[in-house]
């Protein structure tokens, strides 16, 4: 969840009324909210830092508060101030409104061209005129900037914003793509001018710009928006141009937002303007800006967009467990920023959506919030009218009992991940891949994780390499599932509950192995025996070391393999040392 932080003191003075810890604390709980932490700047350096480093910081009281993932619209101050004065029914939801200039002109126009396609082919923009910036706001406003990347813009790698004085630059704008070479300018706070190219190598240095250098360092082209007179606005996502910083005597703002995703693109912008248009002399309107794209489609922004639900009383009686009138149940939605009324036919609900609500997106979301307004506490406990009885899956269980008997036989435990490189299970087990029946991941975000692991066998190895300094002998196990390929489930996938030890020494090992198998078929109550128990045959396997591995047979099926690991494989894990594995499948056993 995102983490708001106040001033304790601008916070009251916005709500006009002042509260204490305790009853703020319980107004967020009431709304939905959590006070989590109260702080000051001075406090939060001392405990980070030191108190030399806390010396000179601020002593005002901050409200950590954290807030839902999908509530955008509470992400400052100003959202957080306006939800709560409707929550507590101080103050109308506000009506917000896209104007045209109003000194008839033309808008602001942003052109897109065909180069950006390969980068961030999306762009969005809009304009606050006629702001008034406080030292307070300029802070909310970069501040809100900064928590939306963080969120609905997934970092950056989905939308960047980008805010400018508008009367330092001059349209059209052109959003288009260049070589990095071909780009310079000087960016934001910087005293000289930079090529894109040096930009890059100057803020892989950066303790905040660095983190967002990958989404675009390896592409050909760099995305760049420039006003009419050649000026840089911006490099997106990375840096913006110091032509046209914003400050405290910025009275219009040009906004614009690149992205790869044009939903998302609309829902950073509708959040940006919505917050802080009511700091302009006609509070809640905004500027409409035209965008281009190469098509020649022309798309008017800020969408702002108002859209309306209709759903029943009794839907959300029943599902929250209340019983209260549809004028009721109209009134709590009102005071979470949905604007309701009855619709006259029947018990029917009309539900207005503003354009900062974009979390509301089923009935169900419509419901919750009928929930937090009528009041969690407030709900009245019931019996259920349907009765079940919990019980603990059988494979669940078996594994539970598995585990705790291998680890009194002198067995660790590991946990490993279920993603693995197609190397780990194929090159380094000296098999093919093709023969692994791995599920793949189609957009792996690193080569460490490319596929569903279909061997547990692979991580033990790892785990051993990483703790080989440990004093020998190592022996681990683990009991998870791996992921098969199966044309007969509707996924085309499936799980397989696997048990896998190894035994790592200057000696093989096998019959600690060999000794690990009689006992787990012990505990399983399976006696030795070729037709109704269980017994090992000789096998060949490119994973173990020729004439040293044994296939498992439980009631004439096989159900899994032991043996002493090839030195191919040992070597190439990073093993020094003789190392035996088993690995069966337990499924069969419930």
């Amino acid at each position: 969840m995102p983490t708001v932080s106040v001033k304790r003191d601008l916070l009251f003075e916005a709500l006009g009324q002042k509260y204490t810890d305790e009853e703020f604390d319980e107004l967020c709980f009431e709304f939905g909210l959590e006070l989590d932490e109260i702080t000051s700047e001075k406090e939060i350096l001392s405990r980070e830092q030191g108190d030399e480093k806390a010396e000179g910081a601020s002593d005002v009281v901050l409200y950590k508060i954290d807030v839902p993932a999908n509530r955008y619209d509470l992400l400052c101050l100003e959202g957080l101030v306006r939800g709560l004065q409707v929550f507590k029914e101080k103050l109308e939801a506000p009506r917000y409104k896209r104007v045209s200039p109003a000194d008839g002109g033309e808008p602001q126009r942003l052109v897109i061209t065909e180069e950006t396609a390969s980068v961030r082919p999306h762009a969005v923009a809009a304009v606050l005129r006629n702001i008034t910036f406080t030292q307070e706001r300029y802070e909310s406003f970069i501040e809100l900037q900064e928590k939306l990347h963080q969120n609905v813009c997934r970092k950056r790698t989905l939308v960047a914003i980008g805010t400018h004085d508008l009367d330092t630059i001059s349209g059209p704008f052109t959003y288009t793509a260049k070589a990095p070479g071909d780009i310079r300018f000087k960016p934001l706070n910087q005293s000289k001018e930079y090529t894109a190219t040096e930009l890059m190598s100057l803020y892989k240095t950066d303790s905040h710009l660095r983190h967002y250098l990958h989404i675009i360092e390896n592409e050909p082209l760099y995305p760049i928006i420039y006003d009419s007179n050649g000026i840089v606005l911006s490099m997106p996502p990375i840096i913006n141009g110091d032509h046209s910083k914003i400050s405290l005597n910025t009275k219009n703002v040009f906004i614009e937002c690149t992205a790869t995703d044009l939903t998302k693109a609309k829902v950073t912008l509708d959040m940006v303007v919505t917050m802080f248009s009511e700091y302009c002399d006609e509070p809640f309107t905004v500027e409409e800006a035209e965008v281009v794209y190469p098509d020649g489609r022309l798309c008017v922004y800020p969408e702002l967009a108002y859209r309306t639900e209709t759903l029943s009383g009794d839907f959300i009686n029943k599902r929250v467990g209340i019983n209260e009138s549809v004028e009721s149940i109209a009134q709590l939605l009102t005071r979470m920023y949905l604007r309701s009324e009855v619709s006259g036919e029947g018990d029917l609900i009309q539900v207005e959506i503003p354009p900062t609500r974009s979390d509301v997106i089923h009935a169900c979301d419509i419901m919750e919030d009928a929930a937090i307004a009528y009041g969690f506490n407030n709900i009245v406990r019931s019996t259920p009218r349907t009765y079940t009885v919990a019980n603990q899956l059988p494979l669940n269980k078996l594994t539970e009992l598995l585990r705790q008997d291998l680890a009194a036989a002198g067995f660790t435990e590991a946990l490993t991940f279920a993603l693995c490189s197609q190397e780990d299970i194929a090159d380094k087990l000296r098999k093919n891949i093709t023969e692994t029946r791995a599920v793949h991941i189609s957009n792996p975000k690193t080569a460490e994780f490319q596929v569903a692991r279909t061997s547990l066998l692979p991580g033990l190895l790892k785990t051993l390499a990483a703790n080989r300094k440990m004093p020998l002998p190592l022996k681990l196990f683990e009991i998870s599932d791996v992921v098969l390929k199966d044309e007969t489930k509707d996924v085309g996938a499936r799980n397989n509950r696997r048990l896998c030890a190894v035994y790592y020494n200057k000696s093989p090992g096998f019959e600690v192995i060999h000794g690990l198998l009689d006992r787990v078929m012990q505990l399983l109550d399976v006696k030795p025996g070729r037709n109704q128990g269980y017994n090992i045959q000789a096998a060949e396997d490119s994973t173990f070391f020729p004439g040293r591995c044994a296939e498992i047979f439980s009631c004439g099926k096989s159900i899994g393999h032991l043996g002493v690991l090839h030195p191919d494989v040992i070597s190439r894990f990073e093993l020094t040392m003789p190392c035996s594995a088993i690995d069966i499948d337990i499924e069969p056993f419930l």
